[in-house]
């Protein structure tokens, strides 16, 4: 079994596993920080960000001026954004025989694995996870799309040893990609075979795959992969806290052979419910002081969680008057879609349904005007019905597409407006840099409600798997507490650990020993089992052996196939009697075979007359005969019938 990473972010994980001649793809995340080091897509040019003065390094080529513009001490780059997609250099794409999809965040990479490389397998995933999926697949796509640029930079990546910090330190940069269209979206997502939770797939027959749930997100499932006798369990965007989805289903996941995790917490040093908590003050505060409120968000997770939250902190602090807008290309499917997912959702909004109800409180908000939902900033309606002070939820929390750069331009120098940043998966102040300098307050207050490194530590105990793999930074504390030991994942004697990086290929302590083989009932009704010890039958089988989709067959075999007859092997077993076999040599004519005990179920036996020396022990026979063929043949057939067979 061979595991390879192909994502240089383990909380946009990507693997391959080869196992059982199939080769599965765990995961396609798209890791998005490259697009961090691009100047922001503006739905209206915006004349701050077209003045910035051009950055030229000394001694290089002249084709990149233009490229770079300068804002502060930080270079960016004037084109497109691009993205990071999963390594494709290791494994051929076209090989892969199954994807497996944990959550809707993990396979923004799918139209770069699927479409336009021969790809011919099959994707599972549950159905939130690829409705949800479609909806950021089709936001990511509509915020670049509606911001076209003239001109695409790349000579700046010939150069990168001469440029500036962080722009220097790019990952690969050269194995960027600009986004897919919408055409490859639509083809990718069509290729997706919906399961259920704890629904067995089929995998060629030779591995049965299961989705459990896992807590994090609507429809977001661990993956148990395993055969007869081998269980693997891949851990992805787990938690355990009590929010909207399912809860997380423990035993599923209990002792593992091979137990790979990945996706853990971005921020092991706080707590989402803490968060939650200084979101809600934070909002309340600025609100009062005649401020607007950005959050910068998905369309879908944890900003269903935020609408409830802060509706209920605004009513009990007096700001319920002030609207809150949702600005999304998709935020009217989002809204509908998470109302009718009762069967992936905790008890408690299970229970919601049945009185009747809503499970989420933000049917009730749009039908109050608290809550106001529209594609862009700019579509119809939407001045009409703006009011502030508001709180206003859009995207991208990259900050560099979307209605999000509207917004900042239009409230980023009123120091009464505040950004709220929730989502954990850019950096906030690398987010912010093209706007310096900036007038507007600013809150971190990452809600990341995947399994923080206590949590995880404890549940590997729980469930006790034989080898644990882990990426290596999961080894190390981060950077914010390089000295707490508390943010990495324990070692233990009581199970194997290896540490994996991107690029890297290992080989995991993972071998076939067993297989099961499927007897037909004519074969079945020939056996005749022998008790060779207390609890152990032995029985040989003759039949036609037949391997088809990894399924073992043995069939009845008929003479008349063969031609001939059949030959039946026998297989002796068993210990000598050393009395009976002395009393045969004698009965066969060795008359002056000699007894010689040399140990305990030790003996050695002379027989003079025909120049043989016979040595028995527990588990061998030597029979050393410097005569004819005839006398070793005689004492092979005495030997023989003191022993029994089956």
């Amino acid at each position: 079994m061979k595991l390879y990473c192909l994502s240089n972010d383990p909380n946009k994980p990507c693997h391959i596993l080869t196992f059982r001649e199939i080769t599965m793809m765990l995961d396609c995340g798209l890791s998005m920080q490259s697009v961090l080091n691009f100047l922001p897509l503006s739905y209206v040019p915006s004349n701050r960000l077209l003045n910035l003065p051009t950055f030229m390094p000394n001694d290089v080529d002249p084709d990149l001026e233009g490229e770079l513009k300068e804002n502060g001490d930080r270079i960016f780059v004037d084109s497109p954004p691009e993205f990071c997609p999963p390594l494709d250099k290791l494994v051929d794409f076209a090989q892969i025989d199954v994807i497996l999809i944990s959550n809707y965040l993990c396979m923004m990479a799918l139209p770069f694995v699927t479409e336009g490389t021969g790809f011919k397998g099959r994707v599972y995933a549950t159905e939130p996870t690829l409705q949800m999926g479609r909806l950021l697949l089709e936001e990511l796509v509509s915020y670049i799309e509606l911001c076209p640029k003239a001109n695409i930079a790349f000579q700046w990546k010939s150069f990168l040893h001469k440029l500036p910090y962080p722009l220097s330190d790019s990952f690969k940069p050269k194995s960027w990609k600009q986004i897919f269209n919408l055409s490859s979206v639509n083809a990718s997502l069509s290729r997706v075979q919906m399961v259920g939770y704890n629904e067995k797939i089929d995998v060629f027959g030779a591995l049965q795959v299961i989705p459990a749930s896992s807590g994090y997100c609507l429809g977001s499932t661990n993956w148990v992969i395993s055969s007869d006798h081998e269980k693997i369990v891949y851990l992805s965007g787990s938690s355990t806290l009590t929010t909207h989805p399912k809860p997380m289903d423990h035993n599923a996941l209990k002792n593992a052979d091979i137990f790979i995790m990945t996706d853990l917490t971005q921020t092991p040093i706080s707590n989402p419910d803490s968060m939650l908590g200084v979101l809600c003050v934070v909002v309340s505060l600025t609100l009062r002081g005649g401020g607007n409120v950005l959050i910068p968000c998905y369309p879908t997770g944890v900003v269903y969680d935020l609408f409830e939250c802060l509706s209920i902190k605004m009513q009990d602090l007096g700001v319920a008057q002030c609207p809150m807008y949702f600005v999304s290309p998709v935020s009217d499917i989002s809204l509908a879609y998470s109302n009718i997912l009762a069967e992936w959702l905790s008890s408690a909004k299970q229970n919601k349904v049945y009185v009747p109800d809503e499970p989420f409180p933000h049917a009730m908000l749009v039908k109050n005007s608290r809550l106001k939902h529209f594609k862009y900033i700019h579509s119809s309606g939407f001045s009409t019905e703006f009011q502030e002070p508001c709180v206003v939820f859009c995207g991208h929390p990259s900050l560099r597409f979307g209605d999000v750069v509207q917004f900042m331009e239009l409230w980023g120098n009123n120091p009464r407006n505040c950004i709220v940043f929730t989502e954990p998966d850019f950096d906030y102040i690398e987010a912010l840099a093209p706007y310096q300098p900036l007038q507007m307050k600013v809150a971190h207050c990452a809600i990341d409600t995947s399994l923080n490194f206590t949590q995880a530590n404890k549940l590997i105990r729980d469930l006790k798997p034989t080898t644990l793999v882990i990426p290596e930074c999961y080894t190390q504390p981060p950077n914010a507490a390089p000295n707490v030991s508390d943010y990495i994942i324990e070692t233990n004697n009581e199970r194997n650990l290896i540490t994996y990086k991107w690029g890297e290929v290992i080989n995991l302590p993972l071998k076939r020993k067993q297989a099961q083989v499927y007897l037909d009932n004519s074969v079945a009704q020939k056996i005749m089992p022998i008790e060779i010890k207390n609890g152990l039958f032995l029985s040989t089988i003759t039949g036609s052996l037949s391997v088809k989709d990894n399924m073992h067959n043995i069939q009845d075999l008929a003479a008349s196939a063969l031609g001939r007859t059949q030959n039946y092997v026998k297989y002796e077993w068993g210990s000598v009697n050393i009395t009976e076999f002395m009393q045969k040599l004698y009965q066969e004519g060795f008359t002056d075979a000699k007894l010689e005990t040399i140990g305990t179920n030790s003996y050695m036996i002379h027989m003079l007359e025909a120049d043989t020396i016979i040595q028995l022990d527990d588990n061998n026979t030597h029979v050393l005969c410097n005569r004819d063929d005839i006398i070793r043949t005689k004492i092979r057939n005495v030997l023989m019938q003191c022993l029994r067979n089956f």
